[in-house]
């Protein structure tokens, strides 16, 4: 079925952007099927650890991303291993340096142009399980997935993608989240940086003078943030260069393999211009946006019976496409 002719209505008490995000950040079921921890080191000294839902190695397989600071144990990953769990499906999150519980060894990170521990893992992967492989990508790692499909055209490893409330334009998300007063954006950000900062000033530590750290602990915005740590460390002069170099928006029109964007116009972190107009060009693209759902919610039914729509409709996009590869 179209994912587009599929209406999405938001649960009774969560009609609100901030309620659909908060709940289903706090709320969605975080229980997963049996998976098996796997690390695997990276070619500059670095390791990756993946949580795999194994599978038949001729049965499609998915690749998951999480979002800025989450992991594998996301609840939105969680309910991706599920819904592939119930076809038959195997699975792997893949989380991105520093998420695993376990800070990475090189003075570096992850950020959201960040393709090449995708493609590493997917190399690395692809020689074991020869079956189908697509990509689902949350937020920050929908963008990733995004850039990974432009990159790598109609010669990519994955059969299909789904990227779920993506920041397409990294510098207008960023200033949505950095505007100012003491509202939920507010709240938003200093749940992001509590968690960053800490991040930055373990990995200066480990690494003296690759970063400053007074610069990182006077951040007080993403953009600041981004300028005195994700710059830096990734090659870029400034966190303006970075978001140029990064966004998916500029590269839509480069993705060659049948892709779902869905996302909410009531984003709180995901300003609706974020979505450049050409997308809707691509006719590997289907563009699905709701005018409700928040950041990441998507949450119908009630709230003592919430159903997690979005998620839903990933698996639903993917499975003719993956049984057709």
């Amino acid at each position: 079925m179209d994912p587009r002719s599929i209406s999405f209505s938001p649960a009774r008490g969560l009609a609100s952007p901030h309620a659909q995000t908060i709940f289903a950040s706090f709320f969605r079921p975080k229980q997963t099927p049996p998976l098996v921890r796997q690390r695997i080191l990276t070619p500059d000294g670095d390791f990756l650890d993946l949580d795999r839902l194994m599978a038949d190695r001729h049965a499609p397989h998915l690749l998951v991303l999480h979002g800025l600071e989450g992991s594998s144990k996301a609840g939105y990953v969680a309910a991706i291993l599920r819904g592939a769990a119930a076809r038959g499906w195997g699975a792997v999150a893949l989380n991105f340096r520093s998420c695993s519980g376990e800070l990475n060894r090189q003075p570096r990170f992850y950020h959201s142009g960040e393709t090449g521990d995708a493609l590493h893992v997917l190399a690395q992967l692809r020689e074991e399980i020869p079956g189908p492989w697509a990509g689902v990508g949350f937020s920050l790692g929908g963008n990733v997935l995004l850039r990974l499909l432009a990159e790598t055209g109609p010669e990519s490893p994955l059969v299909a993608g789904a990227a779920v409330s993506v920041p397409f334009d990294l510098h207008r998300c960023a200033r949505a989240l950095d505007a100012p007063g003491s509202g939920m954006m507010a709240i938003y950000r200093r749940v992001f940086l509590r968690s960053l900062k800490a991040k930055a000033i373990a990995k200066a530590r480990c690494h003296p003078g690759a970063l400053d750290v007074q610069r990182i602990a006077a951040a007080r915005g993403i953009e600041a943030y981004d300028d005195a740590v994700t710059a830096p460390l990734h090659g870029w002069s400034s966190a303006a260069a970075y978001y140029a170099a990064c966004s998916s928006a500029p590269v839509l029109g480069r993705i060659a393999r049948p892709t779902l964007l869905l996302s909410a116009i009531d984003d709180p972190l995901v300003p609706p211009a974020s979505l450049p107009a050409d997308a809707f060009e691509n006719p590997q693209l289907t563009v699905v946006r709701t005018a409700r759902g928040g950041h990441v919610g998507f949450v119908e039914g009630s709230i003592t019976r919430p159903r997690y729509w979005a998620e839903e409709r990933v698996i639903d996009f993917l499975a003719p496409h993956l049984a057709s590869a």
